[in-house]
């Protein structure tokens, strides 16, 4: 029995002051531990201030119920019960006997209010027994941040988002994505806590031992009342047309700002959400949008002018065994090199491409790779899509390439690229790197200011401009976008239509798939914005053209911006006569005379106007309007008798 007893006596000795620092540090590992504090990720706003993207903080809040002193414990738990009741809207008892039970049970992590408000929080911390903090009264506060959009899902893919999963992989999207490393993610603090069985740990203290430090602010240059009136352009046509997905981009034309980006693709149930950055991160064959940039090679390498006579044939034509045919059923026969980009022949540019280059290739692809055209445009946000411009030796080089390429096929860009070039030619041909980001912040003083940044200083010379300028002009006035054409507002601009899904040509014919688009700038004097829309796959049984399906997007942007920020507000003369606007108001004035009682048909019309109409009836009714523009529905058929204070309601889109 002694020497037993010495034996454990010398154990102890060993274990205290020999083994003693590996075991305590062993105990302390399993017992006590430090955790990451994510901080508050930073804001980005719009360019006007507007919230895009904030990080809410979310609290859970626990009590550990051995905590505190028995007697502190039973003064104080019949009003903590009151308190929770009131807060959660249930009854006192459940509450009462649920902490009494976890108690008992020792639960030292025992839930009371799981993802609340900051305001909530503060309301909870302060109740009965919580409020004399960890160590009297046992509270246990957890944070957590949630991102959210107060915008929706208006520009959420553009806005962005950085994501991590189990694995530690990152998914960086949009302006969050691309900025969250480097400003908006902040540096994580420090928490320590304890133990207490079954996997949980507690805080030990209220307080951290280093506190997390908040991410910068990011600015961008999104105007929301433009983002607002793009997205919803863009979304009504996508819906008209059973579209598969689509695009729209405003660019500010002297600053190269981005004041809009939408993408909208279809869902398994018709409805349209921001599924990805096609703007950016999208290359495809440009079609018809392209035509400009090979007219203007042509043009600049003065190898034709704008008078130079192209023999467009019946509207078929061979290059190497190769067919290429026009829209127009019988061809344009022998036009102007100017009318070949204003009617968007095929055959025309072709043929001005291949009789001047084909046995100089090299000629062409410089002249594009002098613009750019061949490389990513270095945008801030991930994901850019590269461009394919095809070089003789490469694999989808042939003969056939040059003519292909003319027209817009044989190579992708991204519609962000093809925008950045439209933007060019509306800014005396200078071209700019779009620009998503303004400047990012910490409160009120910068961290860092992004400037404009100048791709290119003069793509061409100012006759080239001037006559592309003026050809994008006509085909407003009298081209393939002359159905866009208004009196009373100026845009230039190209119409595309392009082939896609064409591999097999037999299943294309079978069920034919377009892509429809238009670029161009607004006003067509002294531009302000310049603009791009895309839309993939519309149905042909609705329409497919670039005029009639991308054209009204662009057309209803534009008019908007106008109307809503008027460019010019200079007025030279209040004596103003506009035919149109006259005509319009008597044939107001003869429909409101002759609906005195009887309700008319106001589909069709402007909403505004169909109140202003209805409201100066002889009868006295009330109008409710859902919706903005042009009156689609109306509750009161027309010609029905009307009653005094009668409601009518009128939808409009």
């Amino acid at each position: 029995m002694f020497v037993f007893a010495l034996a454990v006596v010398f154990k102890l000795c060993s274990i205290q002051f020999i083994q003693g620092d590996k075991y305590r540090e062993l105990a302390e590992k399993r017992t006590v531990k430090d955790f990451d504090i994510e901080p508050n990720r930073g804001n980005v706003y719009s360019a006007d201030g507007s919230l895009l993207a904030t990080s809410i903080p979310k609290y859970d809040i626990r009590i550990d119920a051995v905590q505190a002193k028995e007697a502190v414990f039973e003064s104080h738990l019949s009003a903590l019960a009151d308190s929770l009741a009131a807060f959660r809207n249930t009854s006192a008892s459940y509450y009462k006997n649920s902490i009494r039970k976890a108690r008992k049970n020792k639960n030292r992590y025992f839930l009371l209010a799981r993802d609340i408000s900051y305001s909530d929080y503060l309301r909870v911390r302060n109740f009965p027994l919580l409020k004399l903090g960890a160590i009297k009264g046992g509270l246990i506060v957890e944070q957590t941040t949630r991102r959210e959009h107060p915008m929706g899902e208006i520009a959420a893919r553009s806005i962005g988002y950085e994501r991590i999963d189990e694995n530690n992989y990152a998914t960086r999207v949009g302006i969050d994505g691309a900025f969250g490393e480097r400003y908006l993610k902040g540096q994580k603090g420090k928490r320590l806590k304890q133990k207490i069985g079954n996997g949980q740990w507690k805080p030990i203290a209220d307080f951290d031992q280093i506190e997390p430090q908040d991410g910068y602010d990011v600015y961008t240059t999104i105007d929301v009342n433009i983002q607002d009136i793009a997205h919803h352009s863009l979304l009504g046509q996508l819906e008209k047309y059973e579209a598969e997905h689509g695009c729209v981009v405003v660019m500010d034309v002297k600053s190269g700002e981005i004041r809009a980006i939408s993408n909208l693709a279809k869902t398994s149930k018709g409805t349209y959400y921001e599924k990805l950055n096609y703007a950016v991160g999208e290359s495809h064959e440009p079609g018809s949008t392209f035509k400009v940039m090979a007219m203007m090679a042509a043009l600049e390498d003065r190898v034709i002018d704008t008078a130079t006579v192209i023999d467009t044939k019946k509207g078929t034509k061979y290059f190497y065994g190769r067919t290429i045919s026009d829209s127009h059923r019988g061809g344009y026969g022998k036009i102007s090199a100017a009318r070949t980009l204003e009617v968007s022949s095929n055959i025309g540019l072709a043929t001005i491409i291949d009789d001047h280059y084909s046995k100089n290739p090299e000629k062409f692809l410089n002249r594009l790779s002098q613009w750019r055209l061949d490389e990513p445009l270095g945008v801030s946000i991930i994901g850019e899509g590269k461009p394919d411009i095809p070089k003789p030796g490469a694999v989808n080089w042939s003969r056939n390439a040059l003519p292909s390429m003319a027209y817009g096929y044989n190579l992708t860009m991204t519609p962000l690229q093809t925008l950045a070039f439209y933007n060019a030619i509306a800014n005396d041909g200078e071209l700019i790197k779009p620009r998503f980001i303004r400047s990012v912040k910490s409160f009120d003083k910068n961290i860092e200011v992004f400037e404009k940044e100048v791709l290119v200083k003069q793509i061409c010379s100012d006759k080239t401009l001037a006559e592309i300028q003026d050809i994008l002009k006509n085909i407003i006035i009298r081209g393939t976008g002359e159905r866009m054409y208004s009196e009373t507002f100026s845009m230039a601009g190209k119409t595309g239509t392009a082939r896609t899904d064409y591999a097999n040509n037999e299943e294309w014919r079978k069920d034919r798939k377009y892509i429809s688009s238009f670029a161009g700038y607004f006003p067509a004097d002294n531009p302000k914005y310049s603009c791009i829309v895309v839309i993939h796959k519309p149905s042909t049984k609705v329409g497919y053209y670039g005029a009639d399906v991308s054209g009204p997007v662009f057309k209803r942007i534009a008019q908007k911006i106008y109307t809503d920020t008027p460019i010019i507000d200079e007025i030279e003369s209040l004596d103003f006569h506009n035919n149109l606007v006259e005509s319009d108001f008597e044939g107001y004035y003869e429909y409101a005379r002759k609906y005195k009682k009887l309700m008319p048909s106001v589909i069709g019309m402007p909403a505004m106007d169909a109140i202003a109409l209805l409201e100066n009836l002889q009868i006295k009714v009330n109008v409710k309007l859902r919706g903005s523009g042009t009156v689609n529905k109306q509750s009161v058929d027309r010609h029905q008798t009307l009653k005094p204070n009668q409601t009518i309601v009128l939808e409009a889109s």
